[in-house]
């Protein structure tokens, strides 16, 4: 029952955020922070830049940890443990991939409301206020 690690890209390009429409359950169609579950024995940092890459076809350099923050895969879902970088694309080719159908880029000011996950969410809140590293 021990909570599973996993990791999210907060890259922002030209004054805009990244996010992906999400292809599967749970929130399916739903607009998600790029990112998922670390593989074994993989760092985070690591982890971020894969899941980047595999939902978008960006390369991203992890810049900073923004926070750690607790939730559930769905509901009655699995626990997870989410840690959410601040990211700069450093290269690739833009495509939506892997477990994404969209890629949206959002100003600060226009970011959807149907953000799948209470932790993707929350992290939003709390950088979009710009109130520094933050766990939950």
């Amino acid at each position: 029952m021990n909570s599973k690690p996993a990791t999210g890209a907060l890259v922002m390009r030209d004054g805009r955020l990244l996010l992906v429409r999400r292809r599967h359950e749970p929130f399916r169609g739903w607009w998600d922070i790029p990112g998922g579950f670390l593989d074994a024995g993989e760092h985070p940092e690591a982890g971020v830049v894969r899941e980047v890459d595999e939902e978008t076809g960006l390369a991203v350099r992890p810049d900073r940890l923004i926070g750690i923050y607790m939730d559930r895969y769905g509901e009655g879902g699995d626990f997870t443990l989410n840690l959410y970088y601040e990211c700069t694309v450093i290269g690739g080719t833009e495509r939506a991939g892997d477990d994404a159908v969209e890629i949206g880029w959002f100003p600060r000011s226009a970011v959807p409301e149907n953000v799948a996950f209470e932790n993707g969410r929350a992290v939003l809140r709390d950088w979009l206020g710009q109130t520094g590293c933050a766990t939950r």
